[in-house]
């Protein structure tokens, strides 16, 4: 029979062992994870431009070939020499429009038509809830839109990712006499001082996620509009 101190050191080496094997798994899967994630991202953003495709290489190509990056500020300026990839998103929606990194995406359709992507991020009823908003050259139309939610409930919340929810946005209007006022997310019997261009029905048993929708895309959206403006002008 083993001593105590005999036990003890191997349960101590047992343990060194396993730790440094799961560093190394860590470190060998990381690379593989990145990009995952980032194939994952682009895989959203292409959604809100109605593109669906979930292959692999279709993705890359698509975001590859039609899909440009860049930051601006919430005075319209581009923010030469700086990624979307190096924004965190959640940590910038915190801070005052004005200081604000924005990232944006351009989508170049085989049309020649341009979209604007905006990235959102907010909070539904059990944590975070992000997505994209894709807006036409008018910079007042909904093209499309994308959302995502981290733990919200099945069937009531989780509903801001199914296809139903999502198709409403396409053709809302985010601006109303030359001013912003974004697309509500609300009852079918709440009113709003806006016509039905500008109301997306909330989803049913699910107030509080809507309304973190609704939330986010005013947050989100609005601090674009000064570039958007310099674009208009154009």
């Amino acid at each position: 029979m083993h001593s105590n101190r005999y036990t003890f050191i191997y349960a101590i080496v047992l343990s060194v062992i396993t730790a440094v094997l799961l560093a190394f798994a860590s470190e060998g899967f990381r690379p593989l994870q990145e990009a995952n994630i980032a194939l994952d991202k682009k895989t959203n953003i292409i959604r809100s431009v109605r593109q669906t495709t979930t292959v692999r290489a279709e993705i890359e190509q698509i975001y590859k070939n039609s899909i440009s990056e860049l930051v601006v500020d919430g005075k319209g300026n581009v923010l030469e020499g700086q990624s979307p990839n190096s924004i965190v998103l959640k940590d910038e929606v915190g801070k005052p429009a004005g200081e604000r990194r924005l990232p944006l995406y351009i989508y170049a359709a085989d049309d020649a038509k341009k979209y604007y992507i905006v990235p959102m991020h907010g909070i539904g009823l059990w944590g975070p809830i992000w997505g994209y908003l894709s807006i036409a050259e008018d910079f007042d139309t909904v093209y499309g839109a994308y959302f995502d939610h981290k733990g919200e409930t099945p069937g009531l919340g989780a509903e801001i990712a199914e296809k139903a929810f999502q198709e409403q946005f396409a053709g809302k209007k985010i601006m109303q006499e030359g001013k912003f006022v974004s697309v509500y997310v609300t009852k079918t019997t709440e009113k709003i001082p806006y016509g039905p261009e500008h109301r997306v029905d909330g989803i049913s048993g699910g107030t509080i996620t809507s309304k973190g929708v609704d939330a986010m895309l005013k947050n989100c959206v609005e601090p674009y509009m000064a570039y958007f403006a310099t674009l208009a002008q154009k």
